[in-house]
């Protein structure tokens, strides 16, 4: 079967509006190991602004037999969060999520969909944008162009990092990061996990990104998040739940910088080309 880009790309987008609770901020951090009162404690609340993935999260759409897509073959390939407005810690908030580009690699080689999720509150705040590109390794040929793919950051090769620093994540990180709205059984399940080729269940590709954004906020931005304004990155390998990710930055010139991310007990790059701007 091969997709339609004329019917992807024209549907009506995915809407999802959400009551959010501080209780769902605390989790989210809880998620990605966070033990700051700022992140965790009510009456000081602030909300990293990582949390703008799961905010207005429309599910697993690909799997809907609508989209044409065989989605045993598709994989999360990269993420972007551009924040227009720090997030609040509670409020109503609405997710507009529709496929913006699709680029066409070939029958072999699959293709490359964009998928934008524009975040805003009830009262019509635009806080924040994310951008997902995903990687439909069985839908290639179908006649679209390859040109204008994303390119993704170079990461110096020529000097050691700046600045560097490592986080321990939690044997059950897995376990409570999916209840903020990712319920994919492979990071909980063993049987999937193993069927789909891992000798256990792997992290959300998302708490590994929001782990490395801990690191970037502190390490950068003196532990603010209202500071943060952009960040990307391709995801390179799983994390497994107890291990150790660490964080490289390079610094890029005021309010830019560089980075990637490994897992310590594996010596194994997770997150590779990533890039990040903020308020210098």
């Amino acid at each position: 079967m091969v997709i339609d880009p004329d019917y992807l790309l024209g549907r009506d987008p995915v809407v999802i509006e959400q009551n959010w609770t501080q209780r769902d901020t605390i989790l989210y951090a809880l998620g990605i190991g966070c033990e700051e009162l700022d992140f965790v404690f009510e009456e000081r609340l602030k909300a990293l602004p990582t949390m703008a993935v799961v905010l207005g999260y429309p599910g697993f759409m690909w799997r809907d037999p609508a989209m044409g897509a065989d989605w045993t073959k598709i994989l999360h390939g990269e993420q972007s969060i551009i924040i227009h407005k720090p997030l609040p810690s509670e409020g109503v908030f609405i997710g507009e999520n529709r496929i913006t580009h699709l680029f066409d690699k070939g029958a072999e080689k699959g293709a490359i969909a964009l998928v934008k999720r524009s975040i805003r509150g009830k009262d019509g705040t635009h806080y924040a944008d994310t951008v997902a590109t995903t990687f439909l390794r069985g839908d290639g040929g179908f006649g679209g162009s390859s040109e204008g793919a994303p390119v993704p950051h170079p990461v110096p090769t020529d000097r050691a990092p700046d600045l560097s620093e490592a986080l321990k994540t939690a044997n059950n990180a897995a376990l409570i990061y999916r209840l903020s709205g990712d319920l994919n059984p492979l990071h909980i399940d063993p049987e999937v996990a193993q069927s789909a080729g891992f000798d256990r269940p792997i992290l959300h590709g998302l708490a590994t990104l929001g782990v490395v954004g801990r690191s970037l906020i502190s390490e950068l931005m003196d532990n603010d998040p209202a500071r943060l304004k952009r960040m990307n990155a391709r995801f390179s390998k799983p994390v497994f739940p107890g291990e150790t990710i660490r964080t490289d930055i390079w610094r890029e010139g005021d309010g830019k910088a560089a980075f990637q991310a490994f897992s310590v007990e594996r010596d194994t790059m997770v997150l590779n080309n990533g890039y990040v701007e903020f308020a210098a």
